[in-house]
């Protein structure tokens, strides 16, 4: 069995991080507001199993931060070998450096930074019998992070994230995401492009709203379908109803009227894969 270099190895004469005046500790400080994060064109990576997931999923970050004391006791050798491989420079750091740099508030004790990942419509992967989430103006990180592990689980082609909604590169949706941001291609678009778009693709406009006659289960969603969901206070828009090409709810036998929306889509999502793996439609 080949042995995993150290760390020590893998960064040579590089001196650790132990300043918190820093530029570059300062530069990953600044990623915490959007406004950085879009203007260096960087998303922040915070935690193993996020880093992980990318590295095996191809992305390449440049840059890995990582304090040996915050990480003691965990095997990080081939973790950290794969981001060096990757081209990723390493960087290790004094505890409160990294705990500076992270936006968590109990940090694992590893960062990674690299470029942005949003797609235009037009470059989405799309499989023979495409399905899609559309989000219009869900705000939450940690819903849409969730979304993309339900999206990442039931192997959904893409996510569409419409009209200003959740900032796909927040740190909040890497982590809820646990990695799977690098696994379910993303693409960003106004709301009249990404209904023009679908309806060229042939893709199938679902619409979920709790004034539908239909429920979920009664929707055949064997065709190309896309879900299209719109936040917990304000559901979908009138523009996108009326070019639903179904609307659907979920029905709600206790007091509430609602569900959490990525809950919402996780259910519409593995009934789109329960009736896809089934060779009658029951």
């Amino acid at each position: 069995m080949n042995k995993q270099p150290s760390w020590q190895q893998l960064v040579g004469q590089r001196e650790p991080l132990t300043s918190l005046q820093n530029p570059q500790v300062k530069h990953v400080v600044r990623l915490r507001e959007r406004q950085a994060r879009d203007e260096a064109g960087e998303l922040v990576i915070e935690g193993l199993r996020a880093l992980r997931r990318a590295l095996d999923c191809g992305y390449r970050p440049h840059t890995v931060y990582f304090c040996p004391e915050l990480l003691a006791g965990k095997d990080v050798g081939s973790l950290l070998a794969d981001a060096a491989a990757a081209g990723a420079t390493l960087w290790p750091t004094s505890a409160p450096v990294l705990r500076k740099m992270a936006y968590r508030s109990q940090p694992e004790g590893i960062i990674g930074l690299g470029p942005q990942l949003t797609l235009a419509l037009d470059q989405l992967p799309l499989s023979g019998c495409p399905l899609l989430v559309v989000l219009v103006a869900v705000e939450k990180p940690g819903n849409l992070g969730a979304i993309l592990r339900s999206a990442d689980a039931v192997g959904a082609d893409g996510v569409i994230v419409c009209d200003g909604g959740t900032d796909v590169h927040n740190p909040n949706v890497v982590w809820a995401s646990t990695g799977t941001i690098f696994s379910v291609p993303i693409a960003e678009a106004a709301s009249a492009e990404a209904r023009a778009w679908l309806r060229r693709q042939g893709i199938r406009i679902l619409a979920t709203t709790p004034r539908a006659d239909t429920e979920y289960t009664a929707a055949d969603l064997r065709a190309p379908t896309a879900i299209v969901v719109g936040s917990e206070e304000a559901g979908l828009g009138q523009a996108w109803l009326e070019a639903a090409d179904l609307r659907v709810r979920i029905p709600m036998r206790g007091r509430a009227d609602s569900l959490n929306v990525a809950l919402a889509t996780t259910v519409l999502l593995y009934e789109a894969l329960r009736q896809r793996q089934s060779p009658e439609r029951s």
